[in-house]
């Protein structure tokens, strides 16, 4: 067993600074870190991260972090079209890697993240983590065990009105679906299986908008409803928007031929889960697990892999498998054709329950090294 790691991290801006940098200082009081290396073009950021998160050593070239031999784990949350190529130059020089989604913006770069993959000798994250929460697992144990039956449909949503502070979400390889709607795909395809077919409509809401204090033109749809049909035969159904203002209600529902039930808040902070099964004839409400639980457990749950010589629960050939659904989806809107889906996984099992007094401390350690 490895007593540490050293995390480099490319890309320091606010998903760093406000998510996964917190979570590493925990780890590193934890003595799970040793040491974390930062790099990012704008060398102001590497000045905000050194002073507030201690990170060790910086640079502006990612080469710098993915040769290092020191490295043991890459953290990649630069823009998104180039996920793809990082996680493959990072996964060819050996190391762990954690990819913010989506891995990749085509399917050719996606197969050559997934060949890179398994050709290497280090493990593959990719966000989205939803499936990794304690109300998810447990939605997904009910649903597996059957407590709601044959599962008929599902649907989920996600949605806001949108960044203003980079240009590139509205660009071609941007767009609502690569940034939110990704993380309800991943929540339908783990609970209900595979997808054989997509379909959908999207549109262009605001050609224009006001981001980082200039008008740009918007080159991608900023709206979609999905519809999949999962090979199960099971359908289910994805709203996300780079438009929506607020929202009440379930964030992913499942329903079957004996009961519902519902996973509150959003997937990735959820808030509980509602359960109807008509043996009972009575809403049963399901206090949340996860209420200290971060969206960025992907990056903890990976350094324990690699501290434990573990294989993560998550896989990549889910994550590839979400991004042919997406791209198709794209496909079926422009075209209004139903798209085929050739790519599958093998669902893992549900997970053993989380404790919830360890989510506890885990928050107020977090909560803590952030002061």
């Amino acid at each position: 067993m490895t007593e540490s790691v050293t995390i480099g991290v490319i890309g320091c801006g606010s998903v760093a600074q406000n998510a996964y940098l917190p979570l590493i200082v925990n780890l590193r009081s934890q003595g799970k870190v040793a040491s974390i290396v930062g790099c990012d073009l704008d060398p102001s950021r590497l000045e905000i991260v050194q002073q507030r998160f201690g990170v060790d050593r910086v640079t502006v070239d990612p080469a710098e972090v993915i040769d290092d031999p020191t490295v043991d784990i890459v953290l990649i949350l630069t823009s998104m079209t180039e996920h793809g190529s990082l996680t493959i130059r990072s996964l060819e020089a050996g190391k762990n890697v954690l990819v913010e989604k989506p891995m990749a913006v085509t399917l050719e770069e996606g197969r050559r993240v997934l060949a890179a993959a398994d050709a290497a000798p280090g493990r593959l994250v990719c966000a989205p983590h939803v499936q990794l929460s304690p109300d998810y697992q447990q939605m997904y144990a009910a649903v597996a065990e059957g407590k709601v039956g044959r599962p008929l449909l599902g649907r989920a949503r996600y949605g806001w009105d949108g960044p203003d502070w980079s240009a590139w979400f509205y660009a071609p390889g941007g767009g609502p679906l690569f940034d939110l709607g990704v993380y309800n795909v991943t929540s339908l395809t783990g609970l209900l299986g595979p997808a054989s077919k997509v379909t959908c409509l999207s549109t262009l809401t605001r050609p224009e908008r006001v981001v980082a204090g200039e008008m740009i033109r918007v080159e991608t749809d900023d709206t979609f409803q999905i519809v999949i049909e999962h090979a199960s035969g099971a359908l289910s159904t994805v709203t996300t928007a780079f438009g929506m203002q607020k929202y009440r209600g379930a964030a992913v529902e499942v329903y079957g031929l004996e009961g519902t039930i519902q996973l509150m808040g959003d997937d990735w902070a959820p808030a509980g889960l509602e359960y109807w099964a008509n043996e009972v004839g009575a809403w049963q409400l399901i206090e949340s697990a996860s209420s200290y639980w971060p969206w960025t457990d992907g990056l903890a749950h990976l350094v324990d892999c690699v501290l434990r010589d573990e294989e993560p629960y998550t896989r990549p050939d889910q994550a590839f498998h979400v991004l042919e659904i997406m791209l198709a989806a794209m496909r079926a809107a422009e075209s209004g054709q139903t798209q085929h889906i050739e790519s599958t996984f093998e669902p893992r099992p549900p997970r053993p329950r989380a404790r919830r007094g360890d989510a506890h401390r885990v928050h107020d350690r977090v909560h803590e090294d952030a002061q």
